[in-house]
């Protein structure tokens, strides 16, 4: 840091400018990963089915990925409009989301209250997330620029951790806050009052993160003729097939982490663990923020940051097929006995593809930044994000769809698990044959990735000087 940027103290801190006010953010906007641990207690507050509600996270997420993609400049001129938008966003749609719950509690069945969380928690929230995702990024990477990978790692470390924080808060809320008596289908108020409590928590995070958020004083942002080539140009300027390999190995690390984490639950449920789902739940974030800081960490002393994804490629197609091979799901827990061995691999399955989504996100930035500059990085980053959105729209939807469709098609391997939880006798219907028969997809489409990753993304020039620099000094 220069001189000038210490003598600025607090208000040219790296860490006070750039890294807290990127985790006031992130780990406000992460919350919308917390959507499993209330979306059952929505559907039937509401008298709506859950596959209906479910629309709702899709969204979210569809929306995310493309308003990244389409507010990308606007993230690259100011970054405080964006994270301001991005704050009003978030809150005002989680406060929206909170009030067509109530309403659909009131109106059962209601069409206005389903649209309505479709707009609040989809459409707002997903503008919300994508600008708010965005923002801190490119101000990190400048803070750091000797560690851009640890940067960026943090900050959207913030977004995985979010759910390991919320999910036992919110699941204290929903009971805390309900009033005996007022439930409505057997769920209590408590759930339409947890999105307004927590809007406002959220929206004073944010704002305050958008306050303290700050690019170096040393760094001119290039305006009008200064900027030089467009985002389009940038990309053009190389081989067409790396960017299209970095957005398609993307697109499918993320429908992957999607199709299995959205089935998480069930699938721990079907190794005999489902009194401790919650706990696994939180592991699983732990390991999906520990993936975003330790791989882009990892990647700061690689030659060639493609090389992480290789490794979570490889590390996920193996332990896939590991599980495939052993029927691992199905055979974990059956007749009552439990193998430890088979636990342990479907566990670590679950974990790996955990951190392999959260690694995937955090070194996107810096590959990108690696092979186009930083010039136009907000809105290549954007452009890329979009990826997110159409996993968005896929991953969760085509694990529940083979799901369904083994359930009705084979309804005999259908199995009814008794566990207790808190001291209370629960019961619940698993379908082992639907979630292995999923891994068949995911494995074929980690291969996929693996071979993009292999031959269609080329090395970036740094990499490339890194290898002659290498070769030169081997020959004298």
């Amino acid at each position: 840091m220069s001189e000038n940027a210490k003598a600025g103290g607090w208000r040219e801190n790296k860490w006070i400018r750039g890294a807290i006010p990127a985790l006031l953010l992130h780990m406000s906007i992460g919350t919308v990963y917390c959507w499993s641990i209330f979306s059952q207690e929505i559907s039937e507050y509401i008298g709506w089915s859950k596959s209906s509600c479910e629309w709702a996270f899709s969204f979210a997420i569809f929306f995310l990925g493309m308003s990244a993609a389409f507010l990308g400049n606007v993230v690259e001129k100011d970054i405080h409009k964006s994270s301001l938008l991005a704050t009003i966003c978030f809150a005002t749609g989680m406060a929206g989301t909170g009030f067509f719950i109530w309403y659909g509690g009131q109106h059962q069945h209601s069409v206005l209250a389903l649209i309505g969380i479709y707009i609040c928690y989809g459409f707002i929230m997903g503008v919300g997330l994508g600008t708010g995702y965005l923002s801190p990024v490119k101000t990190l990477m400048l803070w750091f620029q000797d560690r851009k990978g640890l940067a960026t790692g943090l900050a959207v470390a913030g977004f995985g951790a979010a759910k390991a924080i919320a999910s036992p808060i919110m699941t204290s809320m929903l009971t805390g806050l309900s009033v005996a008596g007022k439930e409505i289908n057997g769920v209590g108020n408590g759930i339409w009052k947890m999105f307004l409590v927590l809007a406002c928590v959220y929206f004073v995070m944010m704002f305050v993160g958008h306050l303290l958020l700050k690019k170096p004083a040393g760094w001119h942002e290039p305006t009008g003729a200064e900027k030089g080539p467009s985002m389009f140009q940038v990309i053009k300027s190389k081989p067409i097939g790396t960017y299209i390999g970095i957005w398609l190995m993307f697109y499918i690390n993320i429908t992957c982490g999607l199709a299995l984490i959205s089935q998480e639950k069930m699938i721990v449920k079907c190794i005999g663990l489902a009194a401790m789902a919650g706990v696994m739940s939180t592991i699983s974030a732990i390991f999906n923020a520990g993936g975003r800081l330790g791989f882009s960490a990892v990647a700061d002393g690689m030659k060639d940051r493609n090389t992480v994804y290789k490794i979570i490629f490889i590390i996920s197609i193996a332990l896939t097929g590991i599980v495939i091979l052993t029927k691992g799901i199905g055979n974990a827990f059956a007749d009552g006995a439990q193998n430890v061995l088979l636990v342990v691999l479907v566990l670590a399955l679950l974990f790996m593809v955990n951190a392999g989504y959260g690694g995937g996100f955090s070194n996107v930035p810096n590959l990108l930044s690696d092979h186009y500059g930083m010039s136009n990085i907000s809105a290549i980053h954007g452009l890329t994000l979009s990826a997110w959105a159409f996993a968005g729209l896929t991953g969760n939807q085509m694990a529940s769809a083979i799901v369904k469709h083994v359930a009705e098609t084979k309804p005999e391997t259908l199995r009814t698990i008794t566990y207790v939880e808190h001291g209370v006798e629960h019961t619940a219907t698993t379908n082992p044959v639907g979630y292995q028969t999923v891994l068949y997809v995911t494995c074929a489409l980690y291969v996929v990735a693996l071979l993009l990753s292999l031959f269609l993304v080329r090395p970036s020039q740094k990499a490339l000087e890194a290898k002659a620099a290498k070769k030169a000094a081997a020959g004298k």
